[in-house]
């Protein structure tokens, strides 16, 4: 495959303003990212919106910190990093646990994915995620987060119930799939701001007796958030397992961001970029999980970006990665940018997680020449025992034991062991 020549290769510098302007333009990518995962987190946490708040700050600080030390010196590759989706499913079906238990399992995860890329055990296990693993795991963390984005599109607000809110979803996101065929170039990588910004609007101008305030008054400036809420250890063995599972698919994520990168722009010395960059992922899911948030990953959002623009500097994302740390310093703008209505996330969450399951699909046919019928039963029964679990009543889920409820009662976590023997002993192909 021959290079593409970009104005600006991976280690030129643009122009000063240039290079602000280009790293505004990821910034207005990362920003919704993380105002979403933030928001459905918070509020899974806490029911004050100060600690919400608070939360959301560091997820700013995470973002930012990781993102400028993978540019300078982890994989030194143009990609955005911000809070893993994978690590969220966790969270989600880990409700009403111990919350010191659910990061620490959060922290011994970053500590094996950091162990095994150093010691190059990672690249034994790589041989485990097949096109037909990875598409599958791709795809079911779209389905088990549903039951979470339902909720968030049924939520009421003032005198708007769940049926004008539905309403409002399905003709909200049909415009942002139009928006989406239509756009292109910088427009069409910053549609979900877009899209928050005028779905908000349009919501509380149907809806003006939904507005509400956005908290973080009274700080304008604070640094508080880096002392709040340490995590003490605390080990429960279902919520670890169910964790170290979710780590799995996120060193799939990370992995395939920088594959898929590094195909655009071809590097030179991948192997240490690899083992540089998912280090330092893990790295900072260890410290994400001290400080009682979910971890970054590495987003497969930049080759696209990159295609439209033509400039492949990752210095460029240096000024996004300093926006993102200054932000978590103004607790008062996150306030703002945290009074998008329920309904407004939930919609964009489902353009989010349409093109996680596209991705998915991708992996599925352009990798495997000849799909057959085997390869669908492979991803078909891990896909639905995935949904029915993650649909299933909470006082059905209160039957199963409390040390395995964890585990047997998280869709994603049951869908990648299922997956996993489906393809590795059923359905297993002798070579």
């Amino acid at each position: 495959m021959e290079k593409i020549t970009f104005k600006y290769g991976l280690d030129d510098t643009p122009p000063i303003m240039e290079c602000i302007l280009l790293g505004l333009q990821w910034l207005a990518i990362v920003v919704p990212i993380v105002i979403i995962i933030g928001k459905v987190v918070s509020g899974l946490h806490f029911d004050n919106p100060t600690d919400q708040i608070i939360y959301i700050q560091k997820l700013f600080f995470i973002s930012g910190a990781s993102m400028l030390v993978q540019v300078l010196w982890g994989h030194r590759l143009p990609l955005i990093m911000g809070p893993a989706t994978v690590l969220l499913v966790g969270v989600v079906a880990s409700r009403g646990s111990n919350f010191n238990a659910v990061y620490s399992a959060v922290i011994i995860g970053g500590v094996i994915l950091s162990a095994l890329s150093v010691t190059g055990l990672f690249g034994h296990l790589k041989k485990l995620f097949t096109p037909r693993v990875i598409a599958t795991i791709l795809i079911m963390i779209a389905f088990t987060l549903t039951p979470m984005i339902l909720g968030l599109i049924t939520t009421t607000t003032g005198k708007a119930n769940a049926l004008p809110n539905l309403l409002f979803a399905l003709v909200f996101v049909l415009l942002l799939f139009i928006a989406n065929k239509r756009l292109t170039g910088i427009w069409k990588a910053t549609l979900i701001i877009w899209s928050i910004i005028v779905g908000t609007i349009f919501y509380y101008f149907l809806f003006p007796q939904s507005v509400g305030a956005g908290g973080g008054e009274g700080f304008p400036v604070s640094a508080a958030f880096l002392t709040k809420s340490y995590v003490h250890l605390a080990i429960e063995p279902g919520i670890l397992i169910s964790f170290l599972i979710c780590f799995m698919a996120l060193s799939i994520n990370d992995l395939g961001s920088i594959q898929s990168l590094a195909e655009l722009i071809q590097p030179d010395h991948m192997e240490k970029r690899i083992t540089r960059g998912i280090s330092i992922t893990g790295l900072f899911n260890v410290i994400s999980g001290f400080l009682g948030i979910i971890g970054p990953v590495n987003f497969s959002l930049s080759p696209g970006v990159i295609a439209s623009t033509g400039i492949a500097s990752r210095f460029t994302l240096i000024p996004a990665a300093f926006g993102l740390l200054l932000l978590s310093f103004l607790p008062k703008a996150i306030g703002f940018l945290g009074s998008v209505p329920p309904v407004v996330i939930g919609t964009s969450l489902i353009y989010i997680m349409c093109s996680q399951i596209a991705a998915g699909l991708q992996t599925a046919f352009n990798s495997m020449p000849g799909f057959k019928f085997e390869y669908g039963l492979v991803m078909g029964l891990p896909m639905m025992l995935s949904i029915i679990i993650s649909f299933l009543p909470g006082d059905v889920l209160s039957m199963f034991p409390a040390l395995l409820r964890p585990v047997i009662g998280n869709g994603f976590v049951v869908g990648v062991l299922s997956v996993f023997f489906m393809e590795h002993i059923i359905y297993r192909e002798r070579v």
